[in-house]
């Protein structure tokens, strides 16, 4: 069976996929007020065995030419530090549950049946901008859980900031627990992301874009 048109080969997006993920980065927000992004909880599902393919494209995993199912999105953003300024080689780690709500994880996944096409955990190391780039899919609802994605901040061997994002206008957000546990108004809206269509998409692509200020100032 050929691949789909949208997707050519591994390599093709590897190389040209960082290049859209740089233009959908925009000013926004330049001179607002830098809010500092809140911790949240790791929670029970971080991946136990890493996959061995942890790149930023979760929608394929190695050279397979199946796609996960869901809506794909590029997920963009900065990571800043307590000044705003842009943190260089900070690895950025995402992991999330599939379409199906089952997270790469033994005690999730063995006990119900997940989309092998999705990669479900990915890695991403900043340049001086910054900037870091994931192609995944919208998330979805975990029981019991609102969509989210998880994220985790490393520099070397220091753990920097571990937090979640959220769905902008998702209904559910308002009974999860653990967004409400972010009593700051203006820190709960700080995690909250606007999935939007992806102009001249003809898959029906979405674009998010998530800063991440840390608390501190880590080493340059």
């Amino acid at each position: 069976m050929s691949s789909p048109l949208w997707f050519s080969s591994r390599r093709a997006f590897l190389g040209g996929g960082l290049a859209l993920g740089a233009a959908l980065f925009t000013t926004r927000g330049l001179f607002a007020e830098l809010i500092q992004t809140p911790r949240q909880t790791e929670g029970p599902f971080y991946p136990n065995k890493l996959p061995l393919d942890t790149d930023n494209d979760l929608i394929i995993v190695n050279d397979s030419v199946t796609p996960a199912v869901g809506e794909i999105t590029h997920l963009t953003g900065r990571i800043l530090d307590a000044k705003g300024n842009p943190v260089k080689n900070a690895l950025v780690e995402i992991w999330q549950c599939d379409s199906k709500g089952v997270y790469l994880h033994t005690r999730d996944s063995g006990r119900k049946a997940r989309d092998e096409n999705f990669q479900g955990f990915g890695r991403f190391l900043t340049g001086s901008s910054g900037e870091y780039y994931f192609r995944t899919i919208k998330p979805v609802p975990y029981p019991g859980r609102t969509p989210h994605i998880h994220f985790k901040i490393k520099q070397g061997r220091k753990e920097l900031l571990t937090t979640q994002c959220y769905v902008k206008g998702e209904p559910r957000n308002e009974r999860d627990g653990v967004f409400r546990g972010i009593r700051d108004a203006k820190a709960r809206a700080a995690v909250l992301v606007d999935f939007a269509p992806l102009k001249g998409s003809r898959i029906g692509e979405l674009t998010a874009r998530f800063d991440i200020v840390l608390g501190m100032t880590p080493e340059s």
